[in-house]
Formats: structure tokens, C-alpha cells, sequence
């Protein structure tokens, strides 16, 4: 979607930074989760307004529009993980109250619950153990 005359671009990777930092401060499911060897950036142009972060399940009708259940999955993440919202005049976050949290560039803090945060381009959205999405703001 377009804002103020910006296409909103969210690139998908495998963060070794974050994942360090998780492992470091014993996160759920820090034990359980190994960084994948391979996991090529996935870049994505948002579409709609609101957008759905998770993993797919046919069984609860859930299918994300930032679907992080492609293997390598991150078991990390949430099915309804978080939610990325576009108005005409930028983008929020917002967690859906997943199991591990959503945080936001170098913070290990977890942003509340159910809040709209505010993003900005450049901004790193971290969910899981190791998966962080770039947001990106680019001219139209």
C-alpha cells in the first residue's frame, strides 16, 4: 500500500545478531531453536492494510501475508504472531499476544501487547528466535 507516496517493502531474515542476543538472555524457546544454516532474504511488498505475521495453519483458517512457517521455519514465532497495520501516513506493529514477544531494533524489551507501535523506515521488527523483518519505505 501506498503512504504519503511511499511503497511499504518488509524484508525477511535471518538475524544472528537477535538470535545471539535471544540465546543470551535464555528467550523462550532458546534451547530448542537452532539458527538454520541457510535462509535467503525475502523481501516483500506490503499490500493491503492490514498485514498478517505468522505461520500458516489450514486447520485454524490462518493464512499470513509475512508467512514464516516456510522452512527454515522459526519455531519461535507465533501462528497469529503480530500485525502490521498501514494508514495513509505510515505503518504500525502491533503484537497479537504471541508466546515469545515482538521487539523492536536493538531493544530486548518486548513491545505491549494489543499497542500499535509506531515504525519508521529502517526500522527491524524481531519475532521468534531469529527471524527480523526490515521495514522499508520507498519512493513511489
Amino acid at each position: 500500500m501506498r503512504t504519503t507516496g511511499v511503497t511499504w517493502i518488509a524484508t525477511v531474515t535471518a538475524d544472528r545478531t537477535f538470535y545471539d542476543r535471544v540465546l543470551a538472555r535464555e528467550g523462550p524457546d532458546a534451547d530448542r531453536v537452532e539458527f538454520p544454516a541457510y535462509y535467503p532474504p525475502r523481501r516483500i511488498t506490503l499490500q493491503g492494510t492490514e498485514i498478517l505475521i505468522g505461520k500458516r495453519s489450514v486447520s485454524q483458517g490462518l493464512h499470513p501475508d509475512i508467512d514464516l512457517g516456510i522452512a527454515p521455519a522459526d519455531a519461535g514465532v507465533s501462528r497469529a504472531h503480530a500485525l502490521l497495520h498501514l494508514t495513509p501516513t505510515g505503518l504500525t506493529v502491533t503484537d497479537l499476544g504471541s508466546t515469545n514477544g515482538t521487539s523492536l531494533n536493538d531493544s530486548d524489551e518486548l513491545i505491549p501487547a494489543e499497542q500499535p507501535v509506531a515504525l519508521r523506515s529502517g526500522d527491524r521488527v524481531h519475532v521468534g528466535a531469529w527471524t527480523t523483518i526490515t521495514v522499508a519505505a520507498e519512493p513511489g
